[in-house]
């Protein structure tokens, strides 16, 4: 089966790419994939995130183990896209260069059978330049949490304020 797979850069303009790939292809070269459609050298690090529906990070599946004694992360080379892409979960967060942090909504669109004479994965559609430098990122604080409050209740602390 062939996937059909939009790719959206995290930014306020619209920066996209429509691939079709093998949905038995590894996540590596799916990274891979991406990267090149983007116009990226793929020499970074990366990672792909499972997320819910609305795009709450669950899972990383990563291009290396960089854990000192051997994790359970989930490997890009051991990984097939069919394995994490679904019907019922469609959606994946990808992040290429953890120093620049750029982030990708990873979406299936379509399911399709394999056309014969047809190599993938293919780019099928690209939409708006890749800016210079990743969009930066607007994170904002939860409206609901109070700090006068938590300081009010300084006194309720487990613990001895004079411990040293």
């Amino acid at each position: 089966m062939i996937y059909k797979i939009r790719i959206i850069l995290d930014a306020e303009e619209d920066i996209f790419r429509d691939v079709e790939i093998e949905a038995s292809t590894t996540m590596e070269d799916f990274h891979n994939a991406i990267a090149q459609s983007f116009g990226f050298l793929g020499n970074e690090m990366a990672s792909f995130y499972t997320c819910d529906e609305n795009w709450n990070q669950d899972e990383e599946i990563a291009l290396f183990d960089m854990s000192e004694n051997g994790s359970n992360v989930r490997l890009m080379n051991e990984t097939f896209l069919e394995d994490v892409m679904t019907e019922d979960s469609p959606k994946l967060i990808y992040v290429y260069d953890f120093l620049s942090m750029w982030t990708f909504f990873v979406e299936l669109a379509d399911i399709v059978e394999k056309e014969s004479g047809q190599s993938y994965p293919n780019l099928l559609f690209s939409f708006g330049e890749l800016p210079e430098s990743p969009p930066e990122k607007r994170f904002e604080a939860d409206s609901n949490f109070n700090f006068d409050d938590t300081f009010e209740n300084y006194d309720d602390l487990d613990f001895d304020e004079n411990w040293n």
